[in-house]
């Protein structure tokens, strides 16, 4: 299955963000809630089990110059197997204005054992921008191996790389589970917060190890990233600060 939504966010002129263009195909559909203080909120609602291997799936998210937007899915993504030999692949392409605010929020991916998927981001944040950019993974469901994942991001702030970012879990990547990737956690996640508004804060590692802060270079950002036992767990340490 191929599939391709758009997410457009303007201003009005009196502070409030519209969406000039919100349309998507089965099974990334696109809905729109009420949102907060003139923002908008959309929610990404899976039109089909998956992604299956074989799907092709994208979404494009442009905000522009004030707009505020906040992305979220209805539920967990659920990578399964599907063609043999074939992968599934999700791409997220974002551009954030200056002025403007994007919280991706989307629940978990879930690698099911037997599965391959590629799920890969490019964001491109102007001076000025804020982004809330939160990626979590479960690695296979309760009781069950992980399947092979990829998970991919890269982030521009100015025109300047500020993240470039991959991990691979499953049995096609040696090691993700030893002492130097995961640990054994059967959870990992990230959360980038890149905030003209906030200065980074220096670096901690908490008790144990399974949560990680560091500023990046380049400008007013934080990468926070953490391991943990299960998605409850893990989202408690990724909730944003903002």
């Amino acid at each position: 299955m191929r599939a391709t939504a758009r997410l457009v966010a303007r201003t009005d002129g009196r502070g409030r963000t519209i969406l000039p263009e919100l349309r998507g195909e089965p099974p990334v559909l696109l809905r729109q809630v009420p949102g907060r203080g003139g923002g908008v909120t959309v929610y990404v609602v899976g039109g089909a089990a998956g992604p299956l291997a074989g799907d092709d799936l994208r979404l494009d998210v442009e905000v522009g110059p004030g707009a505020a937007v906040r992305v979220h899915t209805v539920a967990a993504s659920v990578a399964q197997p599907g063609h043999p030999g074939a992968a599934s692949r999700m791409r997220v392409r974002a551009s954030v204005a200056a002025g403007a605010s994007l919280h991706w929020l989307p629940e978990q991916l879930v690698a099911v054992a037997g599965c391959a998927h590629v799920a890969d981001s490019s964001v491109e944040v102007a001076d000025g921008g804020t982004l809330l950019w939160r990626d979590e993974l479960v690695c296979g469901r309760h009781g069950e191996p992980s399947g092979d994942a990829v998970v991919r991001t890269s982030v521009d702030h100015g025109g300047r790389p500020l993240l470039r970012q991959s991990l691979a879990v499953g049995p096609d990547a040696p090691g993700w589970s030893g002492p130097a990737v995961l640990d054994g956690a059967p959870a990992t996640g990230t959360l980038l917060v890149v905030d003209p508004g906030r200065p980074a804060g220096p670096p901690l590692v908490t008790v144990g190890g399974t949560v990680a802060r560091l500023p990046l270079a380049g400008g007013r950002a934080t990468l926070w990233t953490a391991t943990a036992r299960d998605a409850h767990t893990l989202r408690e340490s990724l909730t944003p600060p903002i």
